[in-house]
């Protein structure tokens, strides 16, 4: 057939609708008539279909649902829509594993490539594969920047209409996905499944410089800035600068003085939950951190690292006055106060003040006759445990302090002192009234008793009194008739 009589055969089958100049129509070899759109090029069997057709070019939809007056382009989708009020599925997933059913035959093919993996829709710009071209589509917007979907609230775009309801519920407080263990809650479903990972002990995400695992991979990549020094959130007040968002937020609660973690025994408030929580081991007595060489327990692993330093020898704070060095800072600072004599603890019954707070409260108990530390072999009782070891020395004999001069022990390190100023023969104690002076401050106090004619030790036979008990033990010879010569 030439040019010409196909042209013949296209206007003598011409349709004299509006859309006449748009639609061939030709005879095929068993004499039916095939009729083709020359806008899109679709075939169509039936010139019934052709107008069927023509209607997604013209936006024309006749058919309407009297359920929900949505209309149709097509009888037959609607056809389909009504089984969506009927919740008829007629194509089911014949799989072992999921049997899921769909009201459309191209659904189920969409969702049978879950099963086989197939992933036809690429993305042309990274290469990201998907199941299906509405995946696709969506992908298309983490390039675009496109967040179509706007909180009528408090204005946040998303991308999908689907994370948009997640985030509503952040509004409404709901939290639709509990964990069955610990019974907490949670707004999304991803949510959930990384908080079991903690009841599982599952790290899936593992630093490749330390080896440390983490359970979400937002928390490995806040873990590296450990290790390259990064700090991105940085304090308006100060300038202190922190790895975490959170540690900033911390911080500022210095600044702002707010203890919104409170101990319900004491009373005492914290600033981080943290704290108290370590806190409340005080009032158990939990000592969970034990030393493995001396077996001594701690409530705190930072309190057992610095008692290490007792073993080790290791003293990594030095004065820079006296070259003294100390295990901890604070003992250092509190050092640094003898050099300047400082002196900020006070005693408010007698005004005595001290370097430490420790040293005060050992002070108190002189006022209170308090005496908590008690000699096993004697029953005697001392304010200090440092008085009970050196007492213990006079019922072991044992005499540490040597004089370098007579070779004379004592049990103190202060006897030895005061020791010493027999040799050197200095008298540093003076009596204000007569002006005679001793090497001692004992001495002293027992030569007053000559100007007071106080007489504390009285015989028990006689009744005689003496200012001395040396002198009281001499006159007890007269009684029993012991001569020494």
């Amino acid at each position: 057939m030439d040019t010409n009589t196909n042209e013949l055969d296209v206007h003598e089958n011409m349709d004299t609708t509006t859309n006449e100049m748009d639609v061939q129509t030709r005879k095929t070899q068993d004499g039916k008539k095939k009729h083709k759109n020359i806008i899109c090029f679709e075939k169509c069997a039936h010139d019934s279909n052709r107008k069927q057709h023509y209607k997604i070019h013209t936006g024309e939809k006749n058919p309407k649902c009297d359920i929900c007056l949505k209309a149709f382009t097509l009888s037959s989708a609607l056809k389909i829509h009504y089984k969506i009020h009927t919740g008829e599925k007629d194509f089911r997933c014949d799989t072992c594993i999921c049997s899921k059913a769909f009201v459309q035959n191209s659904n189920f093919k969409e969702h049978y490539k879950i099963h086989t993996g197939a992933k036809d829709f690429k993305c042309n710009i990274c290469s990201k594969a998907f199941v299906q071209n509405s995946a696709l589509k969506r992908h298309y917007k983490i390039h675009t920047g496109a967040k179509d979907f706007q909180c009528d609230i408090c204005s946040k775009a998303f991308v999908q209409n689907s994370a948009l309801k997640e985030h509503y519920k952040i509004h409404t407080g709901a939290k639709d996905f509990k964990c069955d263990i610990c019974s907490k809650a949670f707004v999304q479903n991803s949510n959930l499944k990384k908080h079991y990972k903690i009841h599982t002990g599952e790290k899936d995400f593992k630093c490749d410089i330390c080896s440390k695992a983490f359970v979400q991979d937002s928390t490995l990549k806040e873990h590296y800035k450990i290790h390259t020094g990064e700090k991105d959130f940085n304090c308006d007040i100060c300038s202190k600068a922190f790895v975490q968002n959170s540690n900033l937020k911390e911080h500022y609660k210095i600044h702002t003085g707010a203890k919104d973690f409170k101990c319900d025994i004491c009373s005492k408030a914290f600033v981080k939950n943290s704290n108290l929580k370590e806190h409340y081991k005080m009032h158990t007595g939990e000592k969970d951190f034990k030393c493995d060489i001396c077996s001594k327990a701690f409530v705190h692993n930072s309190a057992l690292k610095r008692h290490y330093k007792i073993h080790t020898g290791e003293k990594d704070f030095k004065c820079d006055i006296c070259s003294k060095a100390f295990v901890q800072n604070s003992n250092l600072k509190e050092h640094y106060k003898i050099h300047t004599g400082a002196k900020d603890f006070k005693c408010d019954i007698c005004s005595k003040a001290f370097v430490k707070n420790s040293n005060l409260k050992e002070h108190y108990k002189m006022h209170t006759g308090e005496k908590d530390f008690k000699c096993d072999i004697c029953s005697k009782a001392f304010v200090h445990n440092s008085a009970l070891k050196r007492h213990y020395k006079i019922h072991t004999g044992a005499k540490d302090f040597k004089c370098d001069i007579c070779s004379k022990a004592f049990v103190q390190n202060s006897n030895l002192k005061e020791h010493y100023k027999i040799h050197t023969g200095a008298k540093d104690f003076k009596c204000d009234i007569c002006s005679k002076a001793f090497v001692q401050n004992s001495n002293l106090k027992r030569h007053y008793k000559i100007h007071t004619g106080a007489k504390d030790f009285k015989c028990d036979i006689c009744s005689k009194a003496f200012v001395q008990n040396s002198n009281l033990k001499e006159h007890y010879k007269i009684h029993t008739g012991k001569k020494d010569f």
